[in-house]
């Protein structure tokens, strides 16, 4: 039996506006709880109630000329007349990336596998939590948030790369490891190559406008990163100091 376990919060601040999901359920008990919970939750609900309806939803009434609307499709797999298996079959052969969640009343290990394999993102069930489920689909929609971000350049100058997702940097085929203030400082040079920083932009830029502390705090860090980088830090390559001025990356 189902335990319609609502979680206690009825928005998805994580998201940042109104989800819409497209319920997919024959089952008229369990099709109404799950409009409830995720209404609760705060998403927009579509529902269909057999197979045959929701491909005629997908391609009547959201042809493939428009954006497709659903950001989540929850997906029973026993469906009449057209399957849950065919239906996310048709959506991944589309090039569909929708994430797609998957309700069976089949366990095994092999059905599981079997969904997943077809292009669902994850399999729940019965019978399961509105709580997990809930968390199932937020996990999701978050997942695909998080993937449609645009990725920042990996950046490289030499024998220096730098991963700006990963907060990494490799030397000469080494990773090195840079506090926070170094590997700011180092992603500002090197999104600017050549580019000459005063030492109060640096501090605006690295430690913000209400830093309050001396200057020298720059050349005491541009040191530290010196020694990381350079083969000789005295005959620097890489962080140049252009005298009166500042400094410059190359």
């Amino acid at each position: 039996m189902l335990s319609l376990d609502l979680p206690k919060s009825a928005s998805s601040p994580e998201l940042g506006r109104t989800s819409k999901v497209l319920v997919v359920e024959d089952e008229d008990l369990i099709r109404e709880m799950l409009v409830l919970a995720l209404e609760e939750e705060g998403y927009e609900v579509v529902t269909a109630a057999d197979g045959r309806n929701a491909l005629n939803l997908l391609q009547s009434e959201y042809p493939a000329s428009i954006d497709f609307p659903f950001d989540l499709v929850i997906l029973d797999l026993m469906l009449p007349q057209v399957n849950g298996l065919d239906l996310c079959r048709l959506l991944r052969y589309q090039g569909n990336p929708v994430p797609i969640l998957i309700l069976s009343a089949k366990a095994s290990e092999t059905d599981r596998v079997l969904g997943l394999e077809v292009g669902a993102d994850d399999y729940l069930t019965k019978p399961f939590s509105m709580r997990e489920l809930v968390a199932r689909c937020r996990a999701l929609l978050r997942r695909q948030r998080l993937g449609n971000l645009p990725q920042a350049p990996v950046l490289q100058f030499k024998d220096v790369t730098l991963y700006p997702q990963e907060c990494r940097v490799v030397v000469r085929g080494e990773e090195v490891n840079l506090s926070p203030k170094e590997f700011r400082l180092l992603d500002l040079f090197m999104s600017y190559p050549r580019r000459v920083w005063s030492r109060e932009h640096l501090i605006d830029q690295v430690w913000g406008p209400d830093f309050v502390g001396d200057s020298k705090t720059v050349d005491v860090h541009i040191r530290w990163l010196r020694e990381k980088l350079e083969r000789d830090p005295s005959q620097p390559e890489y962080i140049i100091t252009i005298r009166g001025f500042g400094y410059r990356f190359g």
